[in-house]
């Protein structure tokens, strides 16, 4: 008999969403401190990520898996939007630019190992990233677009669902497809499992890019006192 699955990933990751939120990249992007080098290696890791989830999930739903098949929401899908951003930020040769991070990588290689192994526990995957793009996502867009002084809309189609007309009756019904998948409560304990494991690999993930935006607030801050220094400025950060 099915589960009330999308009620306990709710409540049996408030905790890991909470310190993720709190992590001091996230604070430092919600504050509006981002800039276009950290910005964009935020999303070449988020690409690499992306393209595992989607193509394992692809072939599982081609190969007509019981539980994964279900949740084919292809508006959801993530590649496209951020190849265009790459290519805003690195240009038509992003390929040949990107280099995966460590953490990015232990998750990307997390979802493989899983997809082979029991991939019900994508669900927990899905919900975690999918579904926290769709719930912040206009959020983190103005936010980045102001703090990174972008005109227009290039450079942040990530946070873009042009297919979804609607997030209200989207979440309803993703949430109905999610109460109504073929698991037992063992299952379900293991996707939320999982699913509070998807919130440790992006905080690793966002630890390592904390490192990248102090040291470019470090060099803006250097930046200012030596132009401070040097003309006896009383300019103020």
């Amino acid at each position: 008999m099915p589960v009330a699955l999308a009620t306990q990933l709710r409540d049996g990751t408030k905790k890991s969403h909470t310190m993720a939120e709190n992590t001091g990249f996230v604070s430092c992007f919600l504050k509006g401190v981002v800039d276009k080098s950290t910005y964009r290696k935020l999303i070449s890791d988020l690409y690499f990520i992306y393209v595992a989830m989607e193509d394992e999930i692809s072939r599982l739903i081609k190969d007509q898996h019981p539980v994964v098949s279900l949740i084919d929401f292809q508006e959801l899908n993530r590649c496209e939007s951020l190849e265009e951003d790459l290519t805003f930020y690195f240009g038509e040769n992003w390929k040949e630019l990107l280099s995966v991070s460590s953490s990015a990588k232990a998750y990307q290689d997390r979802i493989k190992e899983i997809a082979n192994t029991q991939p019900e526990l994508l669900i927990g995957h899905h919900y975690t990233r999918y579904i926290g793009d769709l719930s912040g996502g206009q959020i983190l867009r103005r936010i980045a677009k102001k703090a990174m002084n972008i005109s227009g809309d290039k450079g942040l189609k990530f946070y873009d669902f042009d297919q979804i007309k609607d997030q209200k009756e989207f979440k309803l019904k993703y949430t109905k497809i999610l109460n109504s998948l073929p698991i037992d409560q063992e299952m379900a304990n293991l996707i939320i499992d999982e699913a509070n494991l998807a919130f440790k690999y992006n905080m690793d993930m966002f630890k390592e890019l904390e490192g990248n935006l102090i040291a470019v607030i470090g060099k803006l801050l250097f930046s200012f006192l030596s132009r401070k220094a040097r003309i006896g400025s009383t300019e103020s950060p």
